[in-house]
């Protein structure tokens, strides 16, 4: 590792004790060592406000029509004691990052320049909580297919009127998929939606306008004026304000930046729109968005539709095997237009918002019929490939097109709009770490040295798509980023057969986004999103197939979730943070956000504490009118009132805190002490309780490290973690003069100190243990089914030395660091056997701490090599032991084989 800079790179200024640097590719703290950020996004449900999931359509037109809800209460609620519940659960599983998604919307609902300041404190309040916590966290400015009001999250309502959109029509002209107007506004059946319909927005009218306008409006749309600015500007220039604001209050507050808020994400999967497209009379092939399910129209098709034109379209569904064609079907809007009517905005100004649209701007006629791009009364697209070439404003004849450039989405538009955010971020913000997030799949460009000023992370996403679509765990795969960089010459050889195959190919694919990042420098890999979803196979792990005999088996989703995660560890050694922890997370609705369902925890996965008080049991009725009308009786039951925020209903269940959770029939309901610990009996108890798969993603790993870890392997199968660090000369850490850490990774003071200082302790690599896999049988208690009570290492290819060194006991009481979590009286052990091939080690709670020698000057590179493994073999519950196959016990009997 080079020498942590004696400066900031970005202001000149000495960094503090606790800064992150971005350096050599890595993430780097003030020691010099290698830090591994590794955390969760808190959290989905600030999609919407309190009380508003996606499935609910009483009073959504009128709240977004009279200025939209406060945001305030999310992503947790401070007051009733459930924040620290969430965070010392966070904490307790092993993550040290939070990203930290707010909409828009949130910020300027009620109009243009109206900025909600209210919620931006309270949002400083939960980053204050989160901070108590030892998070480190990073600022996300979310969307999806641009709007809740459109199909997804992020911009404000008022946004679509700016446009000239009448969003009531969404649903007729199929010009968005909503997910409370599914498939019919006047009779909706939001349970039935498919999975991941929301993603085909992306391919639809009114999200590829808006996104257009947005990057692009300039070029493409050059007679789209309001108040004297082209639309483009007009967005860009209020979005980024917006998040301005929040940057400058975060500042103001004097005690957040760059201890806790290390940074800021871009625009969250940001989507080119229609700039690209090379034919607007066939689908793209090469879009960033091409999912083809249900009604497909080509995005001539979609511009007939908008103005009230009934289209015959394909029909599509998608499977284990890919999109299917399942024919054609005939769409008719009945004359309704997706473009608002001119009398919505008399003289040309708005009513409620005030804005005046420019004369060339022509209200409920279709923008891109104004542009040129086709007639309305034949149908009849002139330019095709209007939005292929730079710039299409100069209506270039058929035989200049030889002479005019093809677009590149990334480079002449997401990249300038980056810059813009970028720099009003620094001034609130001058030490901000970048987070730079092009579009999913997308290389980053090039970006000005000036404005990353040496304070920067690629940050990528990564879904496995075919588990996400299809719900299930396939034998094959398909490597779909190799597919999409040119890897294969046909499918077929993408094509992954076996579970084996299949993880060395995500691995793979992480490896490849990983390469991107020298595109910008030598800067860190942040995978912003990775994740599964938790209601595979028909939720048969909600109880709700097979006559409820699958309930609570999550041993797919562990399968799947670790394979994806299992790909940022080997080589990668990857920072990530999951998508997504829910508080309000349900089983009927998910995470009340379009039936998406990856939460890592949910209220009805808790654990039954007296009878079973769970409000859906197996083979119940799962139609829209039963679950709407359950959340209609729950919300009846829950009015809440904040002051200052006015009077609101959470949603079904749990939609404030798991306090609003409507009481069971027994005295001892699942939301008994939900906000106190003494709801659990150990600390195993309550890190394992709600969570969904926890033994994937509640995963060892070195949290800091004395040089760089090269190989990082963890076998959930024996509870056996595996870490090989490189160490150079250059790696000699800094050493603190310092009270004991509270955080990992992070000095407590800027008393330095050589290396070579016999008074100094020098800084170790630390390890994470989670206690979900390695507590000892007695912190485990009455969940414990099963132990071997005895060293079971299989490590004979672990290259250690025969007489390991070992510092003391492998067992320990103490508890975690000395942040609140978990109260002392969950603190338990951990039953942990460790082998290192040079050096000493102790065990301080679930952190190892790791001490070998640094090559002097001259010397050659070193690697040394730290095994952990359960004492007792790998924990084994009486609710695992119950959902094991017959095969899977007879191997543990065995001790030698195991199930794939």
């Amino acid at each position: 590792m080079p020498k942590i800079p004696a400066v900031s790179p970005a202001t000149g200024s000495r960094p503090p004790p606790g800064f992150v640097h971005t350096v050599d590719g890595n993430f780097v703290d003030s020691h010099g060592r290698t830090l591994l950020l590794r955390g969760v996004n808190l959290s989905g449900s600030s999609k919407g406000p309190i009380g508003e999931p996606s499935y609910l359509l009483d009073g959504f037109w009128e709240n977004a029509e009279a200025g939209g809800n406060s945001f305030a209460y999310r992503p947790l609620n401070l007051d009733d004691g459930s924040a620290d519940i969430h965070l010392a659960r966070l904490r307790g599983w092993g993550f040290n990052t939070l990203r930290y998604p707010v909409t828009w919307e949130a910020l300027e609902h009620e109009g243009p320049g109206i900025y909600d300041y209210e919620f931006m404190d309270y949002t400083v309040r939960v980053l204050r909580k989160c901070k108590e916590y030892g998070f480190r966290v990073y600022m996300d400015p979310h969307q999806d297919v641009w709007s809740r009001y459109c199909g997804g999250s992020g911009a404000p309502y008022w946004t679509l009127a700016a446009c000239g959109i009448n969003p009531r029509n969404f649903t007729a002209t199929q010009s968005t998929i909503l997910h409370n107007e599914y498939p019919l506004a006047h009779d909706p059946d939001p349970a039935s939606v498919p999975a991941m319909t929301w993603s085909t927005n992306y391919g639809r009218l009114a999200p590829q306008t808006l996104f257009t306008l947005f990057f692009a409006g300039r070029d493409f749309a050059p007679n789209c004026v309001i108040d004297g600015s082209n639309i483009q500007d007009y967005l860009q220039s209020h979005y980024i304000e917006a998040f301005g604001r929040l940057a400058d209050r975060i500042r103001d507050a004097g005690d957040l930046l760059d201890d806790c808020v290390i940074g800021w994400d871009s625009l969250n999967e940001p989507s080119e729109g229609l700039v690209g497209y090379p034919d607007l009379l066939t689908l793209p092939t090469r879009q960033g968005s091409t999912l083809k399910k249900g009604p497909t129209p080509t995005p001539a098709q979609s511009l007939r539709l908008g103005m009230g034109q009934a289209q015959t379209v394909e029909n599509w569904s998608f499977g284990a095997f890919g999109p299917q064609r399942l024919g054609s079907v005939t769409i008719d809007p009945k004359g309704l237009s997706l473009w608002a009517d001119p009398s919505t905005e008399p003289d040309g100004v708005h009513p409620r918002y005030g804005w005046k649209r420019g004369p060339d701007w022509q209200l409920g006629v279709d923008i891109w019929a104004q542009h040129g791009v086709w007639d309305v009364e034949t149908g009849y697209v002139m330019r095709p490939d209007y939005f292929r070439y730079f710039p299409a404003a100069e209506f270039a004849q058929p035989q200049d097109l030889d002479e005019m450039a093809e677009v590149e989405f990334v480079s002449d538009y997401w990249a300038p709009h980056w810059q813009a955010w970028a720099r009003r971020i620094r001034l609130a913000h001058p030490e901000a770490i970048h987070f730079v997030a092009p579009p999913v799949f997308a290389e980053p460009p090039p970006l000005p040295d000036d404005d990353l000023a040496g304070r920067c992370a690629y940050s990528a996403h990564y879904y496995d798509g075919l588990t996400l679509v299809s719900r299930h765990w396939n034998w094959f795969n398909a490597d779909a980023l190799g597919l999409l960089r040119g890897k294969y010459k046909s499918k077929f050889q993408a094509l992954k057969i076996g579970e084996g195959a299949i993880r060395r190919s995500l691995q793979s694919q992480l490896g490849i986004l990983k390469e991107d990042a020298p595109i910008l420098g030598s800067f860190p890999t942040m995978i912003g999103e990775i994740g599964i979803p938790y209601d595979m196979d028909d939720r048969r792990a909600y109880g709700w197939t097979d006559g409820g005999r699958h309930k609570g088996d999550y041993s797919r989703q562990q399968r799947a979730l670790d394979a994806s995660l299992n790909a940022a560890d080997g080589p990668n050694g990857l920072s990530y943070t999951i998508w997504t922890y829910c508080p309000d997370n349900v089983h009927p609705w998910g995470d009340l956000w379009n039936m998406e369902d990856l939460s890592l925890w949910s209220s009805d996965d808790l654990r039954p504490r007296g009878a079973d008080a769970s409000l859906y049991q197996a083979g119940g009725d799962k139609s829209s009118a039963m679950l709407l009308a359950a959340d209609r009786a729950a919300r009846s039951r829950s009015t809440t009132r904040f002051g200052g925020t006015g009077s609101f209903t959470p949603g079904y269940q749990s939609q404030l805190s798991l306090a609003t959770i409507p009481p069971a029939a027994d005295d001892e309901g699942r939301n008994a002490d939900i906000t106190t610990y003494s709801r659990w009996d150990s600390t195993f108890d309550f890190l394992t309780d709600g969570a969904r798969a926890v033994k994937a993603f509640s995963r060892p790993y070195p949290i800091a490290t004395v040089g760089i870890p090269i190989d990082i392997q963890f076998n959930i199968a024996k509870a056996e973690f595996r870490l090989v660090v490189r160490v150079r000369a250059e790696d000699a850490p800094v050493a603190l003069r310092s009270a004991p850490t509270t955080r990992p990774g992070t000095p407590s003071s800027s008393s330095y100190s050589t290396f070579d200082d016999p008074k100094a302790d020098p800084p170790p690599t630390e390890i994470f243990l989670p206690i979900v896999h390695f507590a000892a049988d007695r912190t485990v208690g009455p969940l414990l089914f099963k132990s071997k009570q005895k060293e079971d290492l299989s490590c004979a290819d672990a290259d250690v030395d025969e007489e390991p060194a070992r510092s003391r006991s492998s067992e320990t009481l103490r508890g975690f660091a000395p942040v609140p979590y978990p109260p002392r009286a969950l603190r338990n052990g951990l039953a942990a056997a460790v082998f290192v091939s040079a050096g000493r080690w102790e065990l301080d709670g679930s952190t190892l701490r790791w001490w070998y020698p640094v090559p002097r000057p001259g010397e050659p590179d070193r690697e040394y090599t730290i095994v952990v493994a359960r004492r007792g073999g790998r924990i084994v519950t009486k609710e695992e032991r119950t959902h094991q196959g017959l095969w899977e016990r007879l191997c543990r009997s065995a001790g030698e084989c195991c199930i794939m």
